[in-house]
């Protein structure tokens, strides 16, 4: 059985997946796939954005080679007024010792971290941002909530990566500013 190794990172600088998820043809479905859009544009060095329809398997490679990851998701929140952001850990049927994923072409967080870390013996820390959705019509545009859901979940999302970059030795940051502490994440 491998050694799973979690949120670890390299010596020269940490890699950050983000990996925002939905179907951009249904409405605020369309939110994770948005948010990574806008994310690339910013161009933050160590940081690998995914726009994905939906979660899969393959996707586990990718998490292999990452010291943190970030998943975006539209979500029914019961406050509609604030992104969420939630620390994962890897658990399901994908755990250490199991022989077939429990999920066919598509799974969530939780499990798509398990698989990387039963497989490839890593999965790297990782968060989840729930952003408010309503609208999840088929052929709708984003709703207005989405739209400033989006905008709070990109500002969310590079507050995060500069506080994972804090906790990295040697001052580096994946923002490009210079660290000269190690400090905790205020979202661990």
């Amino acid at each position: 059985m491998a050694e799973v190794v979690n949120s670890s990172f390299s010596e020269a600088k940490p890699t950050i997946v983000v990996i925002g998820y939905g179907n951009p043809q249904r409405g605020d479905d369309a939110i994770g796939q948005t948010v990574i859009s806008r994310l690339k544009t910013l161009k933050i060095p160590a940081v690998e954005a995914f726009l994905v329809t939906q979660l899969t398997p393959e996707l586990a490679d990718k998490l292999t080679a990452a010291d943190f990851a970030i998943f975006v998701d539209a979500c029914k929140l019961k406050d509609v007024g604030a992104v969420k952001i939630k620390s994962l850990d890897a658990c399901g049927s994908e755990t250490a010792g199991s022989a077939v994923p429990a999920f066919g072409h598509s799974c969530d967080p939780c499990s798509l971290l398990a698989l990387a870390a039963s497989a490839y013996g890593h999965c790297p820390k990782a968060w989840w941002v729930e952003v408010p959705a309503s609208d999840f019509t088929a052929g709708q545009p984003l709703s207005g909530l989405a739209e400033r859901g989006v905008e709070q979940a990109l500002d969310a999302i590079v507050e995060l990566i500069d506080s994972v970059a804090q906790t990295v030795p040697n001052g580096y940051s994946p923002t490009g500013e210079t660290r000269r502490h190690s400090v905790n994440s205020p979202h661990q």
